[in-house]
């Protein structure tokens, strides 16, 4: 069964050891990628552009880190900036927020998520990569409450397992998967290619 006219957008977070799961499920992904996908990698304030910088050498995906009130456009990557929240809005432009921190984190992975779900519901998919803070659960579990496809990386393929497992601890994960079937569903089932 095909998913891939079911979604309209692709929603990752990720925290310790990030860079390489995510080089993991983004280097094969085609320029011309049917879906806009909106990503936060905890991250400190002082690393400016880097990310996106290595990213972009290893991926034909446009990468970009998210400009306030940027309309949502298909084929891109889009990254939030170090210590701003990233949000979707209802008319699917982005907005940036210097909001207090949470799950001590900003940019946080739940707040991206749970805008993310109130915008597209079950037309959202939701990743949640390695990481080592609980960041991420509540968001996927509102993705999961919204009709939205849920994923948390396996435990045991994550750098570090603690953020995948507390999403799968509380039971907002419908998928659990490997990177590399991570990657093969976003290449076979999301994109309408």
């Amino acid at each position: 069964m095909s998913l891939n006219s079911k979604y309209q957008a692709i929603v990752i977070g990720t925290s310790a050891g990030g860079l390489a799961a995510l080089m993991g499920i983004l280097r094969q992904l085609p320029a011309d990628y049917s879906l806009p996908i909106m990503i936060v990698q905890h991250r400190f304030r002082d690393q400016k552009n880097l990310l996106e910088e290595v990213l972009q050498n290893k991926c034909e995906i446009e990468i970009r880190q998210v400009d306030e009130k940027e309309r949502i456009e298909s084929g891109i990557i889009y990254i939030a900036p170090p210590d701003y929240h990233l949000l979707i809005e209802s008319d699917r432009t982005f907005s940036l927020s210097s909001d207090p921190f949470v799950s001590f984190s900003r940019p946080s992975i739940d707040v991206l998520f749970e805008s993310a779900a109130s915008v597209y519901g079950r037309s959202l998919v939701g990743i949640l990569l390695t990481g080592a803070n609980k960041d991420g659960a509540a968001g996927l579990n509102a993705i999961r409450k919204a009709g939205g496809l849920t994923i948390a990386q396996s435990p045991a393929d994550a750098e570090y397992p603690y953020m995948p497992q507390a999403a799968i601890d509380a039971g907002a994960a419908r998928l659990v998967l490997k990177l590399s079937e991570i990657q093969t569903e976003m290449l076979e089932q999301f994109s309408l290619r």
